[in-house]
């Protein structure tokens, strides 16, 4: 395993938080928050939700999480201009894409996709990263850690 993967362990010890977190600010049961439940077909999630999500679970673990982050990571190193053209992911991106989110299932990603569907691809497991990724960002910014 990579340093930059994460293990189910550690997406074990911050899913009872993050389900919480989603299930307060979606409205809905904490029983209905599934690792794998994509947030916006499965719990009625709004685009609009996620800003409220992000903020919420930046509270709850005390963590920044920069706002685009999931899709800016999600591109790495590849140029804007290579990972999508008048708003459709281009087929460079689509692989940036499938291999960032691992959780999604591959029958998930659809061609043409828009860059403004990417969202509909989040799961609760997707959050579960992003609160890792900002854990461990924030212990690097940490001197002598």
């Amino acid at each position: 395993m990579s340093a930059n993967e994460i293990s189910r362990e550690e997406i074990q010890a911050v899913y009872p938080k993050v389900a919480g977190t989603l299930a307060d600010a979606l409205g809905c049961d904490v029983e209905q928050v599934t690792l794998d439940i994509p947030l916006i077909e499965g719990l009625d999630a709004e685009s609009i939700d996620f800003l409220d999500i992000v903020f919420r679970l930046e509270r709850a673990f005390k963590v920044k999480i920069p706002r685009g982050k999931i899709i800016e990571e999600a591109r790495g190193d590849l140029p804007e201009a290579e990972f999508e053209t008048n708003g459709l992911v281009s087929e460079a991106g689509r692989v940036r894409i499938k291999a960032y989110l691992t959780e999604v299932p591959p029958d998930r990603f659809r061609t043409p996709m828009k860059v403004a569907d990417i969202p509909r691809l989040f799961t609760t497991e997707t959050f579960c990263k992003l609160v890792i990724r900002a854990q461990r960002a924030a212990q690097a910014a940490v001197p002598g850690s």
